[in-house]
């Protein structure tokens, strides 16, 4: 019946047949290549979607930097967007570090989110121009990255940015010929590296407002091929040309559109290190939320990334104290510079779980929901690289590529407020995950727009997600439960609406391993709603597990799957877990007068941590406290029930 069951979930979720149990280690990035692994240098073709709806997800990462971005060329960075492009579609690559470095599985597409203040900077003050020369600032940059301080320097850039004590007389600003030319290369490399059915090269930038040192950072994606987006220049921060004010952001979007007829969406990312400020609930820049407010951050930031390389953003024990997975991956220590420590008032407004919450109480008072986002993963390296494999994992900035040393160096320490973070604290995460009829900038911009899309920490596992009202427990037996989901139900990121007379809503889920990876724990369903005390709450449920566990009546939670890591080895045996998991789930709780939302969670068993493999690779002992081990996973758009 298993063996069944995996080929019909296969054809339902667009995969091939899983392997069965086996020890996993992957190849560490010295070893000896496996030639199965490295073969791809390409995505392969997709067969032509004949249902009409997505049959095919795509995985990729929508926030690379490369040597374009200013931090990025500071910290060591020399790959530019060319190459960003060639390692993504699997090919080798030499990184700045001076070693070979290839993914053993091509992406589907990528975002050269390249910061758009300073653009093209980073080559100026390499390269010790007149102007930059006789700018005591920039000397001063130049000199320390020219004598191998190019990590202090990199953290004295991001520093001043955030002070607004960066030299503006250095800058290259919109209309500049180095900020002109920087840009258009941008364009070209992705109208270069673009190839439809097979490999999709978006073209977008990163809006960095950094005010305070408080991270509000947005990624700006085009739908449009270069004719359109080379018609304008990047939006900014530095005043008057630009703003650090969201607002302004989607102004500016809006006006692209007007001006261009073309679109774009904005995706904000790393709420964590906004020390309270990525989802306010009462004011933004000293202006009370109003419904104008609410109703363009919901039209105009239709997705979150909810993990990166700084931390994962689904939760925080403290938020959710009921969670047991409310801790993977969390940076809490302080903002983005650690200029201000973190104190726990803020964690709420930090938060993908307690922003959809507080989403639910705004649309009350608005009318609009501003946090009815979905949700991706992303890299956020600063390398030209997207190697988010834990055994593969070359760091978020050129530094921490591997080495015998990065385990027990520091990431950013701040003496004025005591906040440090470690090379080994930042996580190989993550993916984004869209489902499309095909690989091409419309149909992936599409789906991100009508947020069919599932974040994961960097496994490629396949994840579905429906709702409706008359899904039946024999629907997760299905010859295929994408049919059987988009006839009966919506996907990840829709609306239900005002549930019938008597019903309930009902959840067909289904996930498959990464056919290289990890087997299955479990999948829950994340529900957060809005009572008629006006109280937000929230609960997990466990809806599909692997082996024959049972849940504890007293504790009303599922015991642990178990654990197979052998640390010393950087290796695992998929001896537990489940390939594929599928389930039917109807919400015992619900209450048809409450606003609601629902995503689902898919947990793998444990694995080795990146920290691992480096243990065993270069034979060096990590500091105390270091993360050996981990459960990566997968965070579905949600589904948002209104009554009327």
């Amino acid at each position: 019946m298993k063996r069944q069951l995996a080929a019909l979930l296969a054809a339902g979720l667009g995969m091939a047949a899983l392997p069965g149990c086996q020890k996993t280690e992957a190849p560490a990035v010295a070893d000896a290549p496996d030639p199965v692994a490295q073969a791809p240098v390409a995505p392969a073709e997709p067969a032509p979607a004949t249902t009409g709806f997505p049959e095919h997800v795509y995985f990729g990462d929508t926030h690379l930097h490369t040597s374009y971005s200013v931090d990025a060329g500071a910290f060591g960075a020399r790959l530019g967007p060319r190459d960003a492009y060639v390692f993504a579609k699997g090919n080798e690559v030499t990184a700045s570090s001076g070693q070979p470095a290839k993914l053993r599985r091509p992406l589907d597409f990528l975002v050269v989110a390249d910061h758009s203040d300073a653009m093209g900077f980073f080559p100026l003050i390499l390269a010790g121009t007149p102007e930059i020369m006789a700018d005591p600032q920039g000397k001063k940059w130049h000199d320390m990255i020219k004598s191998g301080q190019g990590n202090a320097a990199a953290l004295d850039i991001i520093g001043s940015f955030s002070n607004g004590t960066i030299s503006k007389a250095i800058l290259p600003l919109p209309g500049t010929p180095a900020y002109i030319s920087a840009w258009q290369d941008t364009i070209k490399a992705a109208e270069e590296a673009n190839d439809p059915g097979r490999f999709t090269a978006f073209i977008g930038f990163e809006w960095t407002s950094n005010t305070g040192g408080n991270n509000l950072h947005r990624n700006v994606v085009f739908r449009d091929d270069g004719d359109k987006a080379g018609k304008v220049e990047p939006y900014t921060t530095m005043k008057p040309l630009g703003s650090d004010n969201p607002v302004d952001l989607w102004q500016w979007m809006d006006s692209y559109q007007q001006s261009t007829g073309g679109r774009v969406l904005a995706i904000a990312h790393n709420g964590n290190l906004s020390n309270g400020l990525m989802f306010p609930t009462v004011e933004a820049f000293g202006r009370k939320l109003d419904a104008e407010y609410a109703t363009n951050r919901e039209k105009w930031e239709r997705l979150y990334e909810t993990t990166q390389t700084k931390g994962t953003g689904e939760s925080h024990p403290y938020l959710s104290p009921n969670d047991e997975f409310a801790d993977f991956e969390i940076w809490d220590k302080g903002n983005l510079d650690g200029s201000v420590a973190k104190t726990q008032d803020m964690l709420e407004f930090e938060y993908t779980r307690s922003a959809l919450k507080n989403g639910l109480l705004l649309e009350r008072e608005l009318g609009t929901n501003p946090y009815k986002f979905g949700l991706i993963g992303s890299s956020d390296a600063h390398t030209g690289m997207a190697a988010m494999e834990e055994d593969n994992f070359f760091g978020k900035t050129t530094p921490q590529e591997p080495s015998a040393e990065r385990l027990t160096k520091g990431f950013m320490s701040n003496p004025k407020s005591g906040v440090t973070i470690m090379d080994w604290e930042v996580g190989a995460s993550g993916y984004a995950a869209v489902w499309a009829t095909e690989n091409s900038r419309t149909a992936l911009w599409d789906a991100m727009e009508r947020r069919e899309t599932y974040a994961t920490t960097g496994p490629r596992m396949t994840v579905r997600f429906f709702g409706g009202y008359d899904f039946e427990a024999g629907d997760a037996d299905a010859g295929t439960v994408a049919r059987t989901g988009y006839a009966k139900g919506v996907p990840m990121g829709g609306d239900l609406a005002a549930a019938p007379a008597g019903k309930a809503p009902t959840f067909l889920v289904a996930a498959m391993k990464d056919a290289t990876g990890a087997n299955l724990d479990r999948y829950q369903i994340v529900k957060g709603w809005l009572g008629k005390d006006g109280k937000l709450q929230e609960k997990v449920y466990d809806v599909s597990w692997s082996d024959d566990r049972v849940i504890d009546p007293a504790t009303g939670k599922l015991p642990a799957v178990g654990d197979t890591v052998d640390v010393a080895d950087a290796s695992w045996t998929n001896t537990i877990g489940a390939a594929e998991l599928v389930a039917v789930w109807k919400d015992p709780d619900f209450d048809p007068s409450a606003s609601a939302f629902y995503y689902g969670r898919v947990i793998e068993i444990p694995t080795p941590r990146w920290t691992a493999h480096d243990v065993k690779r270069f034979k060096n002992k990590p500091l105390e406290g270091t993360r050996m081990v981990l459960q990566e996973r997968a965070y579905t758009s949600p589904i948002w029930y209104t009554p009327d």
